[in-house]
């Protein structure tokens, strides 16, 4: 079995030392359920048993590196492995990590009683008789030892050396999202606050992994300090949105700092709030047995995503195609932060123009033929389009009703081109619409 211990320091705001707050580590033991589903919480500590999990994130090595490099951003302060739960508790509060360096047994008589909760009430007596270290406790005679002492000694001892099995209470994963985190110091600048929101995002991202899910919109609320004028207002709470779901902790960092940077505080902000307001369900990435190239950069939508909250939305636009025939607004442009639709618009028979005019260019006909640069080839159509009776023009009101045959034609001169032939009152007439380039 793999089992880890995530120390948190005591709590800093008591006069005394103190335990660490339940909501911390709750915080922690909501982030720890992404690695795996038996997660406990024991006095000051987070316990995880990840043995199960340990291929699913590339091994104990890979593991390892991302508990602690996240764990330290949430306030952790040590991080153990060992065979078994209490183990790795007691080597985290003597401050060693590794578990497997040497047998359990070795590196557990070398640590002090204090390290083993049930030996605490009993420190006294036991210095009395001269035990300093778990293996001057366990060197004592059984019998004797569950006479003079509780049994939770006894039991703790053989729980720690692996000949007793332990007992969990088992966290389970909150149905919503939402972590408040009361800052260190009083912060004034909005940027600033990325410190903390960082936490908050860390605790999210694991919540969602968890969940197997993504975020398309979440929320981070921030209070002033009570010593504030009336005009600051109570907080704020700005609401950031992304256009595909996504659990990415860098890109949903980078994403808030874009939005903080345009955001003046009214009054120093002590405590924050967040909260996933909108959740998608997000499938697993199909593991491959050679690496993929695509994976080394930032994807494209995530950049556009990034630079449309830095510019504005409107600053960074995608050209997208809609299922209309008209060739004028067959395509239109979104804010690039916008969601993508669902379905593409069905495609015609004929080619589609590389380059399209931006006013039809009206062509001389001679003999009922169009002439553009010399006389034209028909070569394939007609595409028949009447649409957009019901299609009015805002601004101006006018109706954009088509009635089209589209053609492809050659030009010996200017090579394809995409013309048609509209019907009029007065007859009909021939228009150049768009090239192949």
């Amino acid at each position: 079995m793999l089992w880890t211990a995530l120390l948190l320091p005591p709590c800093a705001s008591a006069p005394t030392p103190n335990p660490p707050s339940s909501d911390a580590l709750r915080a922690v033991a909501i982030w720890g359920l992404q690695f795996a589903p038996r997660v406990a919480i024991s006095e000051d500590a987070v316990l995880i048993e990840v043995e199960a999990s340990t291929r699913l994130f590339g091994g104990r090595r890979a593991l390892r590196d991302r508990v602690v490099s996240e764990a330290k951003e949430l306030g952790v302060r040590q991080v153990a492995w060992a065979t078994n739960s209490m183990a790795a508790h007691a080597l985290a509060r003597c401050g060693i990590e590794n578990g497997f360096r040497k047998p359990l047994p070795e590196l557990l008589d070398c640590l002090p009683m204090e390290s083993l909760s049930a030996a605490r009430p009993h420190m006294v007596t036991l210095a009395q008789i001269g035990c300093r270290t778990l293996g001057d406790v366990r060197a004592l005679p059984r019998g004797g030892l569950s006479r003079r002492f509780d049994k939770q000694l006894l039991l703790a001892l053989d729980q720690a050396y692996g000949h007793a099995p332990e007992v969990h209470v088992w966290q389970t994963l909150p149905e919503v999202f939402c972590a408040r985190l009361e800052l260190g110091f009083r912060v004034e600048h909005a940027p600033a606050l990325l410190q903390g929101a960082r936490k908050l995002l860390l605790q999210m991202c694991g919540w969602l992994a968890a969940r197997h899910a993504g975020v398309t919109a979440f929320t981070l609320r921030w209070w002033h300090d009570a010593m504030r004028s009336r005009a600051a207002g109570e907080g704020g709470c700005p609401r950031i949105g992304t256009a595909e779901p996504s659990r990415n902790i860098e890109h949903l960092c980078r994403l808030l700092a874009e939005h903080l940077s345009k955001v003046e505080l009214l009054a120093p902000v002590g405590d924050l709030e967040m909260s996933a307001d909108t959740v998608h369900d997000v499938a697993g990435s199909n593991t491959s047995l050679l690496p993929d190239s695509d994976e080394d950069g930032e994807a494209l939508g995530l950049v556009l995503e990034r630079m449309a909250a830095r510019l504005g939305p409107d600053a960074v636009r995608r050209c997208l195609t809609r299922a209309d025939h008209r060739q004028e607004w067959m395509s239109h442009w979104q804010p690039a932060a916008a969601p993508m639709p669902r379905k593409s618009a069905a495609s015609t028979d004929l080619p589609q123009p590389t380059w399209v005019l931006p006013e039809p260019l009206k062509l001389a006909v001679r003999k009922n033929r169009p002439v553009y640069q010399g006389e034209l080839q028909l070569l394939a159509g007609p595409q028949c389009i009447e649409e957009g009776w019901w299609d009015r023009d805002e601004p101006a009101g006018q109706l954009r009703h088509v009635v089209r045959d589209y053609w492809l034609a050659e030009s010996k001169h200017a090579g394809l081109l995409w013309i048609y032939q509209a019907r009029q009152d007065d007859g009909s007439a021939w228009y150049l619409h768009g090239t192949f380039g």
